[in-house]
């Protein structure tokens, strides 16, 4: 079986005629027969260029408001009919069906529509019915049509026509398995649109932009990121992202999202070893440094406020890899890019999903995003006596905190600061002393601190820990069998405790 395939006629029908033109030329030069749809046509013509409508092929105009164009036997039978069966050989020239060789096709934009908060009858109107079958049409038959289904493959099909129109069988496999990508992300787009209630239990995402990344967690493991990194931010300096990298920014942003006020935070593995807030940037950033200078060298740092050049000498002083702002003083960018390999990342847009998802164990593990975020109407006061508004505030900006670090987790705050944390460990009072720890060794005083814990406490132990080092305030979502024995010991020595219904576990 012959393997190259002669181009001798082609099928343009395209939504977008953007760098059409010289496509057109080149096939109209090389002597391929051009068969076009209306609109295609009408730009085909005014560039000088015959071509044979689609409607005089098939005898039917476009019909239905342009819903059927290329939907018959004449046009899909060209496309379809295999070039080394008789059979089929002898049927198209019955019914006089002319061979297409070339299908250059494009889909209408049915996800910017979608996202230009269109009318539910204009998102309609953009799921494509004759494009996405000339689509799959031509890529089932790639022995002997070779399909352009989008825009970004007009690059390789100019060089197809420059070298004589002649396609090998590898080339139109290639451009077969691009149709499919094409068509299946689609359909995968509308099939989310239509399920955006959740009624059909089907997981479908899909992302076709990848960014091959120097390597996975380790030098040994390839990785890469599926998805638009563009959208989310403006790179204004430094390396390419690594995969530790964006799984500490995705970190970092879910974090920040929590937080109204003038917030900076330092992330280190998913966590934050710093983070404060206040009116002052530059204080709030001395604050957030002091919770722990020494995991702070080397980290992410994200700011939900505009960086200026005052904060910018400031955290210029340190080490970090990463810095994430909604935006910069020219004074302060000058100052940030002074290092080359320090990447610098305005922030455009937050993470926008509703759900999350990680591969487990041959499948897909999915579920909501976490978005709770308690405030004070939500505390309830379980103890005789009640936190002030001052300890209200620490204890809501604790709570925020544990939600974003990883369990078992124990966070310790004084006047809007992170003093301490604990995390990851698979023991509660583990992840107390631990945060106890740190607070010492920077020289914090505990006395007046809150703590927070990410679930319940089923034994009295960590409010007992608590209180022998000073802290008087206690928020945790409560739930368990024994809550009484923390609350009883709360009680008994007059420190205060809130609940709040909602745990926040992060594994």
């Amino acid at each position: 079986m012959e393997s190259k395939r002669q181009i001798k006629s082609a099928l343009i029908s395209v939504y977008h005629k953007d760098n059409l033109e010289n496509i057109v030329r080149k096939l109209n030069k090389s002597g391929i027969q051009i068969y076009s749809t209306g609109g295609t046509q009408n730009f085909i013509n005014s560039i000088g260029i015959e071509s044979i409508s689609v409607e005089s092929l098939t005898g039917y105009p476009s019909i239905l408001g342009g819903r059927v164009k290329t939907l018959h036997p004449k046009i899909f039978g060209g496309i379809l009919g295999r070039r080394d069966c008789e059979k089929d050989k002898e049927e198209l020239s019955d019914y006089i069906i002319p061979e297409i060789d070339l299908v250059i096709t494009d889909l209408y934009p049915f996800e910017k529509t979608v996202e230009s908060n269109a009318s539910a009858d204009e998102i309609i109107e953009k799921i494509d019915i004759g494009g996405i079958s000339l689509i799959r049409a031509a890529a089932k038959n790639y022995n002997d049509v070779v399909i352009i289904s989008s825009i970004e493959q007009y690059g390789l099909l100019e060089e197809i026509i420059d070298n004589g129109a002649i396609t090998t069988i590898e080339q139109r496999r290639m451009l077969a398995s691009m149709a499919f990508n094409v068509s299946s992300s689609y359909d995968a787009a509308i099939f989310n649109y239509f399920n955006r209630d959740g009624l059909i239990n089907a997981f479908k995402r899909d992302f076709t932009k990848v960014n091959e990344l120097r390597y996975g967690e380790n030098p040994h493991q390839k990785g890469y990121f599926y998805g638009d990194l563009d959208k989310m931010f403006d790179k204004l300096n430094g390396k390419e992202l690594s995969y530790n990298n964006l799984i500490d920014i995705d970190a970092a942003i879910n974090l920040i999202n929590d937080f109204e006020e003038p917030t900076i935070a330092i992330i280190k593995h998913n966590n934050a070893c710093g983070i404060a807030s206040g009116d002052n940037i530059v204080k709030v950033w001395e604050k957030a440094l002091a919770g722990d200078p020494i995991s702070a060298f080397g980290g992410i740092i994200i700011c939900n406020n505009n960086i200026d050049i005052d904060v910018a000498n400031e955290i210029n002083k340190i080490f970090f890899e990463i810095l994430i702002a909604p935006n910069y003083t020219l004074e302060a960018i000058d100052l940030l890019k002074q290092k080359k390999n320090r990447i610098i990342l305005k922030q455009k847009t937050n993470n926008s999903d509703k759900v999350q998802f990680r591969s487990a164990l041959n499948g897909v593990l999915l579920q909501e995003i976490d978005l709770k975020k308690e405030i004070s109407e939500d505390l309830k006061v379980v103890t005789r006596v009640t936190p002030n508004a001052r300890e209200i505030e620490d204890l809501l900006f604790a709570n925020k905190l544990v939600k974003h670090t990883k369990s078992n987790a124990i966070i310790l705050v004084k006047d809007k600061q992170m003093i301490g944390s604990g995390m990851g460990q698979t023991s509660r009072v583990d992840a107390l002393k631990q945060a106890i720890n740190k607070a010492k060794a920077f020289k914090f005083t505990l006395e007046g601190a809150v703590m927070a814990s990410d679930a319940f406490f089923p034994f009295a132990d960590c409010v007992e820990i608590a209180h022998e080092v000073g802290i008087e305030c206690v928020i945790h979502p409560g739930g368990s069998i024994r809550d009484e024995d923390s609350i009883n010991y709360c009680n008994d020595n007059a420190m205060k405790m809130v609940i709040t219904g909602f745990r926040h576990f992060k594994h």
